[in-house]
């Protein structure tokens, strides 16, 4: 089966930068629609950015538009999440997920996603 493994969290400054990494193994990567989500404490999971296996288009959420770019490195089987002017409300766990219906445009919910990371913790704060 497909595994996801994040990585990257951390404690950031509100302004500053990070970039999250998700490792793929089993399979690779570029088979799926993959997408990041995150959850902030007492929230329900939400998706930020998702990248289209098919010709590479993106999504992302009003939220994050402009300040996050969604990537992937086929040589490295990973994909990755560059976050830059960050704020405090980006604070929270962060889940890569994959897709594996790849026949139409991914979407950012939850149910169209198949497998999932264990998370990477992001802070922002002063």
């Amino acid at each position: 089966q497909l595994q996801l493994v994040e990585s990257g969290g951390g404690l950031v400054q509100p302004g500053g930068s990070l970039r999250l990494s998700c490792a793929a193994s089993g399979f690779p990567l570029d088979y799926y629609h993959t997408g990041w989500f995150r959850q902030a404490p007492g929230k329900e999971r939400e998706g930020i950015s998702c990248v289209n296996n098919n010709n590479g288009s993106t999504t992302y959420a009003d939220s994050v538009k402009g300040r996050f770019t969604i990537s992937r490195d086929k040589a490295k089987n990973t994909v990755y999440l560059q976050m830059n002017s960050l704020k405090p409300e980006d604070t929270g766990v962060y889940y890569c997920a994959a897709d594996q219906w790849v026949f139409r445009l991914c979407q950012l919910s939850r149910s169209e996603f198949d497998f999932w990371g264990q998370g990477t913790q992001v802070t922002v704060s002063s």
